[in-house]
């Protein structure tokens, strides 16, 4: 099959597929449910990211010692908790506020890890 056929071929899918989306009754369930699903699937795909760049680096991470390998961790866990309440702390001027303070203490903390890697 002919390379402009091919991508023809691919963008009328995906056109029959957002109409079908958009029109057919009852679709915003199944939108919904789709979205979920490809959410939890980026989930796992980060998930299996941060697993295979723990054990390539494994003995980095543990050479950086307890203070600064548990300063790591802890920015690690502060961005997630920062991308996942980042909505709703930012509906009030002091939830944002508190949402730059707190993005500023994981930024320290991974420039810290960071500085303290380069030294040996």
């Amino acid at each position: 099959m002919l390379e402009p056929l091919k991508t023809a071929r691919n963008v009328a899918i995906i056109l029959a597929i957002a109409a079908a989306v958009a029109f057919i009754p009852g679709s915003s369930r199944a939108t919904s449910t789709l979205e979920a699903v490809l959410w939890v699937g980026f989930a796992v795909a980060l998930g299996y990211l941060g697993l295979r760049f723990y054990r390539e680096h494994r003995v980095a991470i543990h050479g950086l010692g307890d203070t600064h390998r548990a300063l790591l961790y802890g920015g690690v866990v502060l961005a997630v908790f920062l991308y996942a309440g980042q909505k709703r702390m930012w509906l009030t001027s002091l939830g944002k506020l508190g949402w730059f303070l707190l993005a500023g203490v994981a930024l320290y903390s991974f420039i810290e890890v960071y500085r303290h890697s380069r030294t040996f």
